[in-house]
């Protein structure tokens, strides 16, 4: 049987098929999961003993409704549960999953999602700091109702507003060289981070099409979204290109609002200008494609899967990997995100430098 080709692995499997073998078939049998992602309306605790995030929202273009992501690892995994946090880890790498309730109560300074951000971000940076996996590569943010407006304010400029201060309460810089992200609207649940860290510094791409999320002007709140575009890491003789939600917007601003066909198609060219900024920076011999990528693609109405499925696959052609998520943007006006993963072998003892 084949084993893995580089030392950290997405592949996407079944529930079914990973009970049918012990919760091991294929790769996944041979190789301990770092991560380990499931999604659908509802949660099954049948795998409770891995350290795992759920995503509830509905998988739609024909996928199982127990599908499931796992990272696998060449090297040997642990597991470790601390500050609220369940881990896993290796030499290298460290992915977590926090998942909050928020507290039933606003105070007169802080909304109860703003507490409840602030405190995830808290915690997952103390574990960052304590067990020595000081760079936060990748976050991945799901909450309900996150267009809705509560206390006055809509919900996502609440959660932005939480993070960001996390960040800045563990002296984290804002702006510049931060992690790549998502914060999507999901159907019920929890405030779910999941996060990806490591022993080295990324390098943050950013779109020249697109100002930074970090810079946004004070229409989109008071407090900034503090993520980068894209994220380029190294692990031993392999790269890992981390791309960020990605939607409509040129600028600042929403584009195609109600014309969900062009809003895929300028969606696709926001990533395709992020893979040409990554390959400017990239240590592989051959650069990144839009069919490198593992995708989630995100939709807002479930009647327009069909459509951006169609228009997904068409643009990228044979080798496309993407599965299609029932989920609400972080701007009302928006139809349609994608979020993209790719990995490349690269030499041994190479290195990124972060930028400056």
């Amino acid at each position: 049987m084949p084993g893995l080709t580089s030392p950290l692995q997405l592949i996407v499997s079944s529930l079914a098929a990973q009970s049918a073998a012990g919760h091991g078939s294929g790769l996944a049998q041979n190789y301990p999961s770092l991560a380990h992602v499931t999604f659908g309306l509802h949660r099954s605790d049948s795998d409770i003993q891995y350290v795992r995030q759920h995503v509830y929202a509905k998988l739609l273009g024909g996928a199982p409704q127990d599908h499931l992501e796992l990272w696998l690892s060449k090297s040997q995994v642990g597991a470790l549960q601390t500050l609220g946090i369940r881990c896993n880890y290796n030499d290298d790498l460290l992915f977590g999953v926090i998942e909050i309730q928020e507290p039933a109560n606003s105070t007169a300074a802080l909304r109860p999602l703003e507490v409840a951000a602030q405190s995830a971000y808290k915690q997952l940076f103390d574990a960052l700091e304590k067990y020595n996996y000081p760079y936060l590569w990748r976050a991945w943010n799901y909450l309900p109702d996150i267009t809705a407006v509560t206390d006055g304010v809509e919900r996502y400029q609440q959660f932005n507003a939480g993070r960001q201060q996390g960040f800045a309460d563990a002296a984290r810089s804002v702006t510049g060289n931060v992690p790549a992200a998502c914060a999507l609207g999901v159907h019920t649940g929890p405030l779910s981070v999941a996060f990806l860290a490591g022993r080295s510094p990324t390098v943050a791409i950013e779109n020249p099409r697109q100002v930074s999320a970090y810079h946004y002007p004070a229409q989109y709140g008071l407090r900034s979204p503090t993520f980068s575009r894209a994220s380029l890491a190294t692990l031993p003789q392999q790269e890992l290109l981390l791309i960020s939600g990605t939607a409509s917007i040129v600028g600042h601003e929403t584009l195609h609002q109600g014309d969900v066909r062009n809003q895929v198609f300028e969606t696709l060219r926001n990533v395709q200008a992020l893979l040409d900024q990554a390959n400017l920076r990239s240590q592989a011999d051959s650069g990144y494609h839009l069919h490198d990528l593992n995708l989630r693609v995100y939709v807002r109405h479930e009647k327009d899967a069909a459509l951006i499925q169609a228009l997904v696959e068409e643009s990228i052609g044979s080798g496309l990997q993407a599965i299609y998520l029932n989920a609400d943007i972080c701007r009302k006006e928006l139809d349609v995100e994608i979020e993209g993963i790719a990995w490349k072998t690269i030499k041994p003892f190479s290195a990124v430098a972060p930028s400056l």
